[in-house]
């Protein structure tokens, strides 16, 4: 039974809550936070909240139910700092924060639990953009997932919107007085599911790449289909459409005006795209040397001082200084050996340390082809967890 289902007795401390939002700012602000995650062991090891800053212990919820506690189970928390307690939605945690407190620790638990984690959705101004316009980064710190809003002369467009988050797109266009005319797609996403479609619902037009139409998406006449060379207008800027397999076969780039190149999972400012979501792997080879002439031909020819801006970011990147994980072109040339090697050394290179695929990715994949019908509640659930669309779980760039 899901634990945050039970029926949990009433500690007889009054425990407070921390919203999910005050906690990232504590850990931003460099504060030492303590967290205990109750969920279990399987759950913690596959996600949780890192940081340099965060010292998480992991305690089962199953261990607080007696009323009679272990004491070896008591000397796993500390108690002399103050504990913040989580589980999955925030129900465990209230009574494991109560059962601690009516023993004296200082305690008080996650609001809504990693569920309320994953929806912390935050905008970035990228500064370092220069073409017309403004551009923000949206991040999902709980998975790493990054999308693009540009917008200039009453108009706006987001690149790689998340459907978990369509209300806000819509919400923040508004406050900026712009009409959200155009959605795009990078790919057919592994790792979470797309908003294109209910944007289109919302009379926001839909672009997706014709080569990742071409997997099997069932609902090409609700969308543009784009090719490669293709331009769209948002203001004064351009939108320009390049195309970039090797991730996917359909996996496409957009040039925002001239300055940025989201490169959805081609490209992060950290590593370089893993090749076998697709095709698995037997594919993952021919993918990588794919992946490899799209680095070279189409994204390496830029000039320097373009930015690149990923679909994800993994534990292991830096932001920049504005905060957002964008770099310059030039700037990941010199960093990232990676983009300078032989075809055969690159593909060595990508093959070799692969992290676990993205949690349930084939219902994700069959999702956003249109193949597998999900409510509101369900697309939440399937996409909680760590993006793991990097070809390493460590950085490949260096400060050297």
């Amino acid at each position: 039974m899901d634990p945050d289902e039970m029926d949990f007795p009433t500690p007889d401390a009054d425990v407070d809550s921390i919203a999910p939002e005050t906690l990232k700012a504590r850990i931003d602000d460099g504060e030492s936070v303590t967290l205990l995650d109750a969920r279990m062991s399987s759950d913690y090891e596959e996600w949780r909240i890192d940081g340099e800053n965060v010292d998480s212990i992991n305690v089962p919820y199953f261990h607080f139910l007696d009323e009679e506690i272990d004491d070896d189970i008591l000397d796993q928390v500390p108690n002399d700092e103050h504990v913040t307690v989580l589980c999955a939605k925030g129900g465990a945690s209230e009574y494991v924060a109560g059962a601690l407190a009516d023993r004296g620790y200082d305690v008080d638990h996650l609001e809504g639990g990693m569920n309320g984690w994953a929806s912390i959705y935050e905008a970035h101004e990228v500064t370092g953009y220069d073409g017309p316009g403004t551009l923000l980064q949206y991040q999902r710190p709980s998975s790493g997932c990054l999308g693009y809003l540009l917008y200039d002369g009453g108009e706006a467009a987001i690149v790689d919107p998340l459907r978990a988050f369509t209300d806000r797109y819509l919400a923040d266009a508004a406050d900026l007085g712009v009409e959200l005319t155009y959605a795009f797609d990078t790919h057919v996403h592994a790792d979470h599911i797309s908003g294109l479609r209910d944007l289109a619902d919302e009379g926001v037009e839909a672009v997706l790449p014709a080569a990742a139409a071409d997997r099997g998406v069932t609902y090409t006449d609700a969308v543009t289909l784009t090719e490669d060379g293709d331009e769209f207008a948002v203001g004064d800027a351009a939108v320009e459409t390049v195309f970039t397999p090797g991730h996917t076969t359909g996996m496409t780039s957009y040039l925002l005006g001239d300055s940025l190149l989201a490169t959805g999972d081609g490209l992060f400012t950290e590593s370089v795209a893993r090749p076998d979501l697709e095709e698995g792997d037997d594919g993952a080879p021919d993918a990588a040397r794919t992946l490899y002439d799209s680095l070279q031909e189409r994204v390496l020819a830029l000039d320097d001082d373009v930015l690149i801006g990923g679909a994800h970011f993994s534990d292991a990147a830096e932001p920049a200084a504005d905060g957002t994980y964008t770099a310059p072109i030039g700037d990941l040339r010199e960093r990232m050996d990676a983009l300078s090697v032989e075809k055969d050394e690159f593909v060595d290179i990508v093959l070799a340390d692969m992290p676990p695929r993205p949690a349930n990715y084939e219902d994700i994949i069959a999702t956003n082809l249109g193949q597998n019908a999900v409510d509101d509640d369900e697309a939440f659930t399937l996409e909680l967890g760590p993006n793991n669309c990097a070809a390493s779980q460590d950085a490949l760039t260096s400060d050297d």
